[in-house]
């Protein structure tokens, strides 16, 4: 591998409570580099949809700014709400969508995804060196790679079946940690 990588996905894992670092080779191979558990995330399986509920987005991402003067000692934004979630929201005249979503240290959160201070001084490195625009991050409600979930959130609203057929597409691009026949 080279370091820094040209490329790098971060796949959050709610269920799992996993973030996955992959980064691509020089033939643009992406491979798994590290896997950090996730020390607290809010929310329960469905989207995000408006400010105070809790919940982690999911959804396919990118980092905008890296903080760090953080009150969580190191912050990385998400782009909560994108352009996907700001249409959904304007189609269904939803408002106060929320924001300020970040993967940062410490291990307290409210819709974050809280990895420790030593963990968040490693992504935060990462994401610099690698250049934000060259980062792409996946927050899902599951690993899809290798199951499935058994019904849809309570609540969740009819556009998260489409959601989350993107996540799987997005999410088979990357090789599971311990299935190493698929390429």
């Amino acid at each position: 591998m080279i370091y820094p990588p040209h490329r790098v996905v971060f796949i959050g894992l709610k269920q799992e409570k996993l973030l996955q670092v992959y980064a691509a080779d020089a033939n643009g191979v992406f491979h798994l580099i590290r896997s950090f558990p996730v020390l607290a995330a809010s929310g329960e399986p469905g989207p995000k949809l408006r400010e105070g509920d809790l919940q982690v987005p999911e959804g396919i991402y990118r980092i905008d700014s890296l903080n760090p003067n953080s009150k969580f000692h190191l912050s990385l934004r998400i782009n909560y709400p994108n352009e996907e979630d700001r249409a959904r929201a304007n189609a269904e005249k939803r408002t106060n969508l929320g924001g300020d979503i970040m993967i940062h240290g410490s291990a307290v959160s409210v819709g974050c995804l809280a990895m420790g201070d030593e963990a968040a001084e490693d992504l935060f490195i990462l994401a610099a060196l690698t250049g934000l625009t060259n980062i792409e991050v996946i927050l899902s409600p599951l690993d899809f790679r290798s199951k499935d979930l058994q019904e849809m959130p309570p609540g969740a609203p009819k556009w998260t079946a489409e959601r989350y057929a993107a996540i799987k597409v997005a999410l088979k691009r990357y090789e599971r940690p311990h299935d190493h026949t698929k390429r």
